[in-house]
Order: C-alpha cells, then structure tokens, then sequence
C-alpha cells in the first residue's frame, strides 16, 4: 500500500502530516511488539565487575542473576540504576 492510497483512505490531502502519522504508528508498533529479540547469557565470574556486550547489542531489556539465597533457582531482574551509587569505588576501576 502507498502513501497516496493510505492518504485516499484516511481522506486527508496533506502528505507531510500522512507520513509523520505513519512513522509515528510504526514507532508504536515497535514499541509494542520489539522484534528481533535475542537472549544472551554471560556466565558471572568470581571478583569481576565488568561484562563486554555483544557487538551487536543495541537495547539492552532486562539483566538477570540468581541470588545466592534463591534456592528455586529463578532468575531475578537487577533494577535499573538512575542515580550515581552512593558508595564510593574503592578499587578505582
């Protein structure tokens, strides 16, 4: 379907505003729907602070870990930090 046909149905003349509202209803599609979702595991090692991402890692959902107390094995989210942490890095890395 073009955008001219789309804009015969919508019954609008202008074609800026067609396009800005089609390029908006995808965005939100998007949104809803994400695609091209793969999952990554990274296996947590001992006195290491810092993981690398795939290279072709764009958004990152969610973060994952076991805690030591989960005795039913789940994974739990890690919450997003917005803030600056409070404790001071005491290793300088």
């Amino acid at each position: 379907m073009t955008v001219k046909e789309i804009m015969e149905r919508a019954g609008t003349t202008e074609t800026g505003r067609a396009i800005a509202y089609i390029k908006d209803a995808l965005d939100e599609i998007n949104i809803l729907a994400e695609t091209h979702i793969t999952k990554e595991r990274i296996d947590i090692i001992k006195d290491q602070r810092f993981y690398d991402l795939p290279k072709d890692c764009l958004k990152v959902l969610d973060i994952r870990c076991k805690h030591h107390d989960n005795e039913d094995n789940k994974y739990r989210s890690i919450p997003r930090s917005i803030y600056e942490p409070e404790v001071v890095d005491e290793d300088g890395i």
